[in-house]
């Protein structure tokens, strides 16, 4: 109910609550009304009740708070709804697409922006834009970020009451063809396996682990000693580290439940693993009081966490000293899968040593992985029934030579 209230000069405020926010604080808002001269105070009561009824009708249609640009109401959604619900990786994330967002929509009032609005900037963003970095066009998926972070704060505008229909629900993202991913080849790992002993120790873990475990990088650089199971070869992934220009580097949980897993490691990984584990203690011992004990394997000269754009700095080096095309730090991870899925490994055991939440995600990842998996299944088939293209003599001769066993019998 609309509250309403008299001020010195004559004038009156009327106020009308609009609910309360994720953080608990009364959303309100606010009208003025000014008396005719001459009027009556009879008049002026009917008047100002009246008016604060239709104001409270038109608040509550959404008709008067929606009258905020995008722009100021999505910094709104950062603060009140984004900054308590959001992991701070996904927070900084979502800021980064207000750089492309705010340009395109910020300046309209959040009630006139359409679905056609949205769909013709992520149409042009897909045909036009191009990643700051490397120049090259952007993807369906940063379109999808785009559009998912748009419908974020037209969605907390409708829970608000500001709102009653969300227009991101009619726009669609252009399908585009999915790119393969890039992938060192066994070629190019052997040339980087084979220079590692000229690299620092932790550098030449990092690499391996990487490749053996298709841990991703915030997990490794989570990864703490008491993780490793020396006894039974195995490691555990329990946290992430992860950096925001806000927060600087800190801990966080895994990204998903699933991601929580335990993975067994070859031999030549723990004989490595101990290696540095020596070597690291040394260097503690070393430095003495400038050495932060914080237990990670990863770790800056004083034993601080490592910052996440160091492997990835280090990696593009050193593919550039030994003449290997540079990819990403995340190929090493695709790298991973591929052997997996070229090995035969099934899309349910791949996707639980990928950390994936559901299978539908390793599927999409690596669709074309399977698919050429798939491809082999039928050479494999071909091969092992080929006596069926033979002469009858051939057949003959084939079955009694290679026995029954091989066709379960």
């Amino acid at each position: 109910m609309a509250a309403i209230r008299k001020r010195k000069n004559g004038s009156y405020e009327i106020r009308v609550s609009c609910g309360y926010g994720v953080d608990g604080k009364q959303h309100n808002q606010y009208r003025s009304y000014y008396p005719e001269p001459g009027m009556t105070p009879r008049q002026i009561e009917r008047e100002v009740n009246k008016m604060a009824v239709l104001f409270e009708e038109e608040c509550m249609r959404g008709q008067i708070t929606s009258a905020i640009k995008f722009q100021r109401f999505a910094e709104q959604w950062f603060e009140e709804y984004a900054k308590i619900n959001l992991r701070p990786t996904s927070y900084a994330r979502m800021k980064q697409l207000t750089k492309r967002v705010y340009p395109a929509l910020g300046h309209k009032r959040i009630d006139k922006i359409t679905a056609r609005d949205i769909q013709r900037f992520i149409t042009d963003m897909m045909i036009n834009g191009r990643n700051e970095t490397t120049g090259k066009p952007l993807s369906r998926k940063t379109a999808v970020h785009h559009l998912s972070f748009i419908s974020d704060v037209f969605t907390y505008a409708i829970r608000m009451g500001m709102l009653s229909d969300n227009p991101c629900r009619r726009v669609f993202v252009p399908k585009q063809e999915q790119l393969e991913k890039e992938i060192f080849t066994l070629d190019e790992v052997r040339t980087l396996f084979a220079n590692l002993e000229n690299e620092p120790m932790k550098y030449q873990l990092y690499l391996m682990l990487a490749i053996y475990s298709g841990f991703r990088r915030s997990e490794m650089l989570g990864l703490e000693w008491k993780d490793i199971d020396f006894e039974n070869d195995l490691i555990h992934v329990r946290r992430t580290s992860q950096y925001t220009a806000e927060k600087g580097i800190y801990t966080d949980t895994t990204k998903t439940r699933s991601s929580k897993r335990v993975s067994k490691m070859p031999v030549i990984i723990m004989d490595l693993l101990r290696r540095f584990r020596t070597e690291q203690a040394i260097e503690a011992r070393r430095l003495g009081t400038k050495w932060v004990e914080n237990d990670r394997l990863f770790t800056k000269w004083n034993g601080e966490p490592m910052n996440p754009q160091t492997p990835f700095e280090w990696l593009k080096g050193y593919c550039g000293r030994v003449g290997v095309p540079f990819k990403n730090i995340h190929s090493l991870r695709h790298l991973h899968a591929s052997l997996l899925i070229f090995e035969g490994v099934d899309v349910v055991a791949v996707s639980a040593d990928m950390g994936h939440s559901v299978v539908g995600t390793t599927l999409n990842l690596y669709s074309h992985m399977f698919q050429e998996a798939r491809a082999r299944n039928c050479e494999a088939i071909t091969n092992a029934l080929k006596f069926a293209h033979q002469p009858a003599e051939c057949v003959k001769y084939d079955v009694q030579n290679r026995g029954g066993e091989q066709f379960g019998t």
